[in-house]
């Protein structure tokens, strides 16, 4: 079956989801843009034909599309994304969900009075290293996951907005990996200890760098320290990680195939141990495989990764480790 879409914001993201929605046979039938010339610029890169506008509206009602890609920037993801769900339309958007949990919930709230799929793509997800962490780590290949650390740092001189964000780190990047720690563990948030600061040195106005402790289901603690103003020596931009479970222990580091050791005996005091790798899980990267979930998703299959129910819950984790710092004290993390 072939689908019917229009999509909103024709920035530089729009060219990781152009050519991946062309590839998969969907009709980008409309471009909305607040700069036209943009969205034109963007269809003739890519040979496409849409509409295009700069009123999503008329935009809808004129082209009648199955869903909407939702590009826009975090501050317009609410509205965006209600005005499709309200008229009719499946969504798929760019992460974060929204820019605070009472507009989060009101999507929510809109893909279920819509009768609607609504989800965020957390292109993280769809990587092989990752996937095959899921599997293994489900499995107990190191029995009961007991802790997990997650370490990033990068020193990474952006420019513009990011450099006066009050939560750079927290807010743009650490989603990323609190998404990968729920994807990857299989369990749920349950309260939060933070502590945001901007080390010295820094050239961001904002606390770049942070420390979390987290509370998760199942007894596991969930263990994130990270900065963007880290000069030298720079974790993989998915983060440093450490699994340890009641029969061994893997490590994810700079991108390489996850190795680790579990146990062989029961005796000595250091436990023998046998080593093992794990291989990677062959998956569609990136945009291409949320669009392929999502597009499987409205053709009747299963619910896909960051359907917005789950994915509320990686974003939640966000505004609690914010407020967590802010306050000075443990929060709960409520979805």
């Amino acid at each position: 079956m072939s689908f019917k879409a229009v999509v909103v914001g024709a920035g530089g993201i729009s060219g990781a989801w152009l050519p991946n929605l062309k590839a998969e046979g969907v009709d980008v039938a409309g471009i909305v843009d607040i700069n036209p010339a943009q969205a034109q610029a963007q269809a003739d890169k890519f040979e496409l034909e849409p509409l295009i506008s700069d009123d999503l509206e008329s935009t809808l009602k004129k082209v009648k599309p199955d869903f909407v890609v939702d590009l826009t920037p975090p501050d317009y993801h609410c509205a965006t994304t209600c005005t499709a769900l309200g008229a009719g339309c499946h969504v798929i958007g760019e992460k974060p969900m929204a820019s605070s949990m009472d507009e989060a919930r009101k999507m929510v709230r809109a893909a279920e009075e819509a009768g609607k799929i609504y989800m965020v793509s957390q292109s993280r997800r769809y990587e092989a290293a990752h996937a095959a962490l899921t599997e293994e780590l489900n499995a107990r290949l190191i029995g009961s996951l007991t802790t997990m650390n997650c370490a990033f740092y990068i020193g990474a001189h952006f420019g513009g907005f990011r450099d006066e964000m009050e939560s750079p780190l927290i807010l743009d990047m650490a989603i990323h990996h609190f998404d990968l720690a729920r994807m990857m563990s299989g369990a749920d948030p349950i309260a939060v200890y933070a502590k945001e600061f901007n080390p010295r040195g820094s050239w961001y106005a904002g606390d770049v760098a942070a420390s979390c402790i987290f509370e998760m289901s199942d007894n596991l603690v969930f263990t994130y320290t990270g900065s963007w103003c880290a000069e030298g020596m720079h974790t993989s931009w998915h983060g440093d990680w450490r699994f340890i479970g009641t029969k061994g222990t893997v490590m994810y580091e700079r991108d390489a195939k996850p190795i680790g050791e579990v146990l062989a005996g029961d005796t000595g005091f250091h436990r023998p141990m046998k080593q093992i790798a794990i291989e990677p899980t062959p998956v569609a990267q990136g945009q291409l495989g949320a669009i392929k979930e999502f597009l499987a998703a409205i053709n009747g299959g299963p619910a896909p990764q960051g359907e917005c129910h789950d994915n509320i819950k990686s974003l939640a984790m966000v505004f609690a480790a914010m407020e967590s710092s802010r306050k000075g004290q443990r929060i709960p993390v409520v979805w």
